[in-house]
């Protein structure tokens, strides 16, 4: 079997993975967006469909105050005797301090409503929960024990959240930064405790340890990592074909294994798009496990490349022998629509006022701007490839001070955005782009007096190019924006990636009807 990878592309990262009968779930952190930890399903593992997501009340995730990239942290999704858990952590990460509430919700129904949270008295983030043979369920996670940050383990309720035992320290790894991201398992009699070590930058990794029993002792796996890129040479021949993509800060693995046997690792990474930069985010990841000696062979040991070619998945034949990860493209036509899809997402818990169908998709400012950290009248996608073609049609706002349009966001200091601003024959189009503390805006161009407006984003890997007009006719460019401005590394470290969005903002209660919209992932 071939496919490729990412096999979730874009900002989806810490992928946990659980299997029911012949279904594979899958879900990923969110951060500060809503609704949160996006549910996806799949029969083959390269082909996956977004459900919806796993918490979408505020009575769920409230984020009033979550601060950049804080939010939802790594999420774990079980199924035990036919009910699904996630578990996950709540960080309120802002200038007041750093704060997490771990808690579990369940479900009976996948596509259904899933459970008020049951919230657990454990600081720490990376959740995890397994269930062993007699039914007992432990949670694992981070934990600060005498010698530093390492991974703890309790038993406890699933349902309720309930402690039934001490906090005890089960292993501080490798000797690598930050342990985290834990997943325990049970295969042939051994307890594996897998996770993730190095931070969840480019030297990342995964290892893995085992006991013969729950609570241990562990012993480290004699080949760790068993999974990273951090030394990965390439050599100049590879460095030049054009085809070649490159993946850094491989770990934060999940296993699981088919119906059939085999095994599977899910893992997040990025894909730079110069030398250590990188702005679409962590993506999600598959290679396949074989079991050597007791110990998991991650891809035969071998770095991960786009187009893998493996044994194949149970019972999926894939046409012309290429599994294609599904079409990611997206075209709305809100005239149509009386809801969003799930691949639209939130800043924050929206103000449910703001947003509306009338003719079209009807964003009404308020209080919050896209400069801010409250939840401004946005809503957008996550950009999954470099290469695409964004397009948006949309009555704009005219109120005086009233900006509507397209943005590039990635967080509050970090966007470019395409805007429209002035009415009559005062109508212009700006492009504005924030970068940290610094603003420049575009020499306007003017605009018919009336009349819908037609704005496009043309992406590529080492930026952005931006259009506007008349619906129809040749568009008019504006401006361009490089990519690395966006990128992660400038930001001093962020958790998200780059979003395609609307907004409307500027003039409270002004508002912009959208009409289409249109995200198409090609090659120009």
């Amino acid at each position: 079997m071939k496919y490729r990878n990412p096999i979730i592309p874009g900002f989806y990262p810490d992928p946990s993975i659980c299997r029911a009968g012949d279904d594979f779930y899958l879900v990923n952190s969110s951060f500060e967006f809503f609704p949160g930890v996006p549910l996806y399903h799949s029969r083959d593992l390269v082909c996956w469909e977004q459900l919806g997501s796993v918490l979408t009340r505020k009575s769920q995730l409230p984020l009033s105050g979550c601060g950049t990239s804080g939010g939802i942290f790594a999420p774990t999704i079980r199924e035990h005797n036919g009910r699904f858990y996630m578990i996950t952590t709540n960080v309120n990460k802002s200038s007041r301090g750093f704060a997490t509430a771990n808690f579990i919700v369940h479900t009976d129904d996948i596509r259904g409503e899933w459970s008020d949270p049951a919230f657990l008295d454990h600081e720490g983030i990376d959740p995890s929960l397994f269930w062993d043979d007699d039914g007992n369920c432990y949670y694992v996670g981070t934990h600060f024990g005498e010698k530093g940050q390492c991974i703890g383990q309790f038993q406890l309720n699933p349902d309720t959240g309930e402690h039934l035992s001490e906090t005890r320290p089960l292993w501080y790894g490798t000797g690598g930064r930050c342990p985290e991201g834990p997943h325990m398992y049970k295969k042939d009699g051994w307890y594996y405790l897998m996770i993730a070590e190095g931070g969840t930058e480019y030297g990342h990794m995964e290892t893995i340890a085992r006991s013969r029993s729950v609570w241990g002792p562990f012993e480290s796996c004699p080949h760790n990592p068993i999974l990273t890129h951090r030394d990965l040479m390439l050599s100049f021949e590879t460095m030049a074909n054009p085809n070649y993509v490159e993946f850094e800060g491989t770990g934060h693995a999940d296993l699981v294994d088919d119906k059939d046997g085999g095994w599977w690792l899910v893992f997040h990474a990025v894909r730079p798009s110069k030398s250590q930069l990188h702005h679409i985010g962590r993506e999600t990841m598959l290679v396949p496990v074989e079991w050597v000696d007791g110990w998991p062979v991650v891809n035969g040991g071998r770095a991960v490349e786009a187009l893998m070619e493996t044994r194949d998945t149970p019972g999926v034949q894939l046409a012309d022998g290429l599994a294609e990860q599904g079409d990611f493209s997206l075209e709305e036509d809100f005239t149509q629509m009386q809801k969003l899809s799930p691949s639209w997402a939130y800043l924050r818990n929206p103000h449910e006022e703001s947003y509306r169908f009338d003719r079209g998709l009807v964003l009404t400012a308020g209080p919050d701007c896209l400069d801010g950290m409250g939840s401004p009248s946005f809503v957008g996608i996550r950009q999954r490839q470099f290469r695409a073609l964004v397009e948006a049609e949309l009555e704009p706002a005219s109120q005086d001070r009233a900006q509507s349009g397209l943005t590039v966001f990635h967080t509050n200091e970090h966007h470019y955005d395409l805007m429209v601003t002035g009415s009559g024959d005062e109508r212009n189009v700006i492009l504005r782009k924030r970068v940290c503390d610094m603003v420049t805006e575009s020499t306007p161009v003017a605009l018919p007096g009336s009349g819908p407006v037609a704005l496009k984003i043309q992406s590529h890997k080492w930026g952005y190019e931006f259009f506007a007009g008349t619906p129809g006719e040749t568009l008019r460019p504006v401006g361009q924006g490089l990519s690395q401005l966006l990128s992660t590394e400038v930001m001093a470290g962020t958790f998200t990636g780059c979003f395609f969005g609307l907004f409307c903002q500027g003039s409270e209660e002004a508002r912009a009807r959208f009409s289409r919209f249109r995200c198409q992932y090609i090659t120009f």
